[in-house]
């Protein structure tokens, strides 16, 4: 029971991390409801993937893979303790 409220929990802010991702791409201005949205993500989804770009330098400068790398360990972490559970 806690182990599949764990891995819920890990598969939501998995996609909290994606839908972030894709507000990137997007050129927005800093008000109106679309950027509101973009600013909540950014607060919820930041701190984490700061932690790995503090260790994984962009690729040639402009390529960020730390979501890719992110997730992939918060999968695994996840999948771990829930399985310890």
């Amino acid at each position: 029971m806690l182990g599949n409220l764990i891995l819920q929990i890990g598969s939501l802010y998995s996609l909290c991390i994606v839908i972030y991702c894709i507000f990137t791409w997007i050129p927005l201005g800093s008000s109106g409801v679309l950027a509101d949205i973009a600013n909540f993500f950014r607060i919820i989804c930041e701190p984490y993937l700061g932690l790995f770009r503090k260790l994984i330098p962009p690729i040639g400068g402009a390529v960020d893979i730390t979501p890719i790398i992110a997730l992939l360990v918060l999968q695994l972490a996840v999948t771990f303790i829930a399985r310890l559970l």
